[in-house]
């Protein structure tokens, strides 16, 4: 549809997780009508949803002030509504009769999936035209994985879109005050969010493009140095406040204008977790399904009959009895992010050493993650729990991981303080203290600090048995490449510019891994 053919027309810009001004495709599209707006619906789905937490609502309202205020100074309204996207916009078409709603696309949860096609049938009996935009290198009806890649690279090379002038002939509407947590049915929450809004997401890359990138390779694995090493970019790529395009291009200017090689060559690993956002991403476009069973249906019912209602409890509150595991959950709980490994490092001990089913589990860390991506945090669940079939196992050792990534207990002992004054030999095993010791340190194992929850090694041994014995199997193998023909990636379709030097990881990180990173 060519909207510049249609000048006399109304356009109604439908925001959704896209909240900038810089590189939106709709709000290009809208100029080429007579007069335009913009809305954004706060859904109830979306609030009722068991993802949603109060810290997402509340950073996404700071991202509407900041949208709203960057609109009016172009002359285009932003309309906030809460309700049913359907209701609200039959509402909105009696009283403005917009012809044509613009939109991105969508990859999200079950519930917009549902909502969108509610949408779709509304638009047909409303004679209303709606048209979707690209922003991602998600593509909807993919016949085949096999040149993926390219698709992706050019989309991310295509210029960016760029807004010309103001809308002069824009709809003119009272706009209501924002609402806030209270208004809305949510209680306050406890975490210390980073920065929202467009302008900050614009900070974060920049500063993380020429200073903070330069110690990104060394800086993802642990959560003390990660916090600033990291891009920090995923929450703003989960609400659309930069789009996946501008990080790119920025990022290959970056590379190509660096100072010297070590910045360069930090930033071209980073350039490479950039591409598998998407490839994550595709997995839930292809089949919507899979934020509900396993990739893989072999592993029906491997853990759903026998779910430990007290050791999640336990996990979900670190108090597992294992340093590392409870110092990552409670610094997530607080903060809303954590970076990759650790990520993974909570999920494999959830899956393999409590035997926790990942739906359970991943719905929790969706709550806390403020970086919630569905494509993303589905696949990575699945992934780390083993269920896909085609990946390899990886079962962290937390008690490993404190000695490799926090190996003077900074971190465990700013986020679990009962271990404060245990000697660093005991810090990441204290369950090895003796009595004397654990009375010199002020900690009592099994008091102050809880037991080990499962043993480690007997634990590991048993989720090995059961998950190889069960990868052995005819059934097991011959899904297993079904899996990979529909949601593999394909080598031979890279890009020449991802990274060159081969990453130690099974699997590499997706960006809700640098997005969760």
């Amino acid at each position: 549809m060519d909207l510049g053919s249609v000048p006399a027309r109304r356009a109604l810009v439908w925001f959704k997780r896209d909240l900038r001004v810089h590189d939106h495709a709709p709000l290009v599209a809208a100029q080429a009508c007579k007069d335009a707006l913009a809305l954004f619906v706060i859904e109830p789905e979306w609030l009722q949803s068991p993802e949603c937490d109060a810290s997402h609502v509340e950073f996404l309202l700071a991202c509407l002030a900041e949208l709203r205020e960057a609109l009016a100074l172009r002359g285009l309204p932003l309309l906030v509504r809460v309700g049913s996207v359907v209701p609200v916009l039959a509402q909105l078409h009696s009283e403005l009769a917009f012809t044509h709603l613009l939109s991105h696309e969508e990859t999200g949860p079950g519930w917009t999936y549902r909502r969108d096609l509610q949408v779709a049938a509304w638009c047909k009996t409303a004679s209303i035209a709606w048209q979707e935009f690209t922003q991602t290198g998600v593509v909807r009806r993919l016949p085949s994985r096999t040149g993926w890649a390219q698709r992706w690279q050019a989309r991310m090379d295509a210029p960016v879109h760029r807004l010309d002038g103001s809308f002069t002939a824009a709809v003119a509407l009272a706009q209501a005050e924002l609402p806030d947590l209270a208004s809305l049915g949510l209680a306050p929450h406890r975490k210390t969010l980073q920065a929202a809004g467009e302008k900050a997401a614009r900070r974060m890359l920049k500063s993380f493009l020429q200073v903070r990138g330069y110690n990104y390779r060394k800086a993802l694995s642990s959560p003390l140095s990660a916090e600033q090493g990291c891009s920090r970019l995923s929450p703003h790529l989960a609400f659309g406040t930069l789009s996946l395009r501008t990080v790119h291009q920025a990022t290959e200017q970056a590379i190509a204008r660096a100072p010297d090689r070590e910045l360069a060559y930090a930033l071209r690993g980073f350039a490479g977790r950039l591409r598998w956002h998407c490839h994550f991403m595709q997995k839930l476009e292809d089949e919507p399904g899979i934020e509900f069973h396993n990739f893989a249906r072999v592993c029906d019912g491997l853990r759903e009959d026998d779910f430990n209602d007290g050791h999640f409890a336990a996990w979900c509150t670190g108090r597992t009895g294992y340093p590392m595991v409870d110092a990552c959950m409670r610094s997530l709980v607080a903060t809303g992010w954590l970076n990759f490994r650790m990520r993974a490092m909570l999920v494999s001990f959830a899956s393999y050493h409590l035997w926790l089913h990942w739906r359970q589990t991943g719905l929790f860390l969706a709550r806390q993650f403020l970086d919630y991506e569905a494509g993303i945090h589905w696949s990575q669940m699945q992934m780390q729990s083993g269920t896909t079939g085609i990946n390899t196992l990886r079962i962290y050792s937390p008690t490993k991981q404190a000695l490799d990534q926090d190996p003077q207990g900074l971190f465990i002992r700013r986020w679990v303080p009962e271990l404060g004054r245990v000697p660093l030999p005991y810090l990441a095993e204290p369950w090895k203290m003796d009595l004397s010791v654990q009375r010199l340190a002020g900690c009592g194992i099994g008091v102050d600090y809880p037991c080990p929850i499962v043993d480690d090694k007997a634990a590991t041994q048993a989720a090995k048995d059961r998950m190889y014995g069960l990868r052995k199997t005819e059934q097991a193998r011959e899904e297993a490449d079904q899996v990979q023909a529909r949601h593999g990636s394909r080598k031979s379709g890279l890009p020449t510019s991802a990274p060159r030097r081969k990453s130690k990881a099974a699997v590499p990180p997706s960006l809700q891994g640098e997005l969760f990173a």
